[in-house]
């Protein structure tokens, strides 16, 4: 196997999981017919113990929130929350932590909004590539990467799916993520915006449609949590690690 490039406690989670490109092509075989709640089920339980999911509270993200409490209750839930969200997006999170008793672990950047838009500026332009880069960087991967060495997961469960975006069309229900060096789970990765709906629909949970993320500001483009470039952002835009 490869040298891996991330921190030796990362190393250690990873083996405790899968640790072949063949043991994942397999894996991914198995769980492509899965329901979402069968994948996360299976991924906790081999997770022996340290399974997190992220979340940003966007659109939609309560079904996979639901998801994951049926079958781990008290799941470290990582959310970075950089300080840019708009009210609606705070008032949902508040309501979700509530209504589904999450075990909600917030990470903040380490610099405020006011202090970075002093001496950066607002957020940057869509069309300014590397500005929106050292944003994400200072405000988004640094914070997460921070959440990701405290928790120290086995396993990242993420509600990453398909129809996203073209990078995410690619995707497979579970990868090795190099970023932060931990085996990343998808659970709806191929489900469609009618089998969110319904979902929430069929449970009674809220939606949150006026969420915007600053660190993408085109949602065709990654901000670098899922992107190879994410890593040496942080390092690139001086945010530390």
């Amino acid at each position: 196997m490869p040298k891996k490039t991330v921190d030796s406690i990362y190393d250690l989670s990873y083996r405790l999981f899968i640790v072949t490109a063949d043991e994942i092509l397999k894996a991914n075989a198995e769980l492509a017919l899965q329901p979402p709640r069968e994948i996360i089920r299976r991924a906790i339980a081999r997770a022996d113990g340290r399974a997190i999911v992220s979340t940003n509270f966007r659109p939609y993200e309560a079904v996979l929130l639901h998801l994951c409490v049926q079958e781990q209750p008290d799941i470290p839930v990582l959310w970075v929350d950089h300080g840019y969200n708009r009210p609606a997006t705070y008032r949902h999170a508040e309501q979700l932590k509530k209504l589904l008793n999450l075990n909600l672990k917030s990470y903040l950047p380490t610099i405020s909004v006011a202090h970075r838009n002093a001496i950066f500026g607002e957020i940057p332009a869509p069309d300014d590539e590397a500005g929106l880069k050292q944003f994400s960087a200072q405000m988004k991967l640094e914070p997460f990467r921070r959440g990701m060495r405290e928790l120290a997961p086995t396993v990242w469960i993420t509600a990453l799916r398909k129809t996203q975006n073209p990078g995410r069309a690619a995707m497979d229900i579970i990868s090795e993520d190099k970023n932060f060096g931990a085996l990343k789970v998808s659970p709806v990765l191929n489900w469609t915006d009618a089998q969110m709906e319904d979902y929430l629909k069929r449970h009674d949970l809220p939606n949150e449609w006026d969420y915007f993320d600053p660190a993408k500001s085109d949602e065709k483009r990654e901000c670098g949590l899922h992107a190879a470039w994410g890593a040496n952002a942080i390092v690139s835009a001086g945010a530390g690690i």
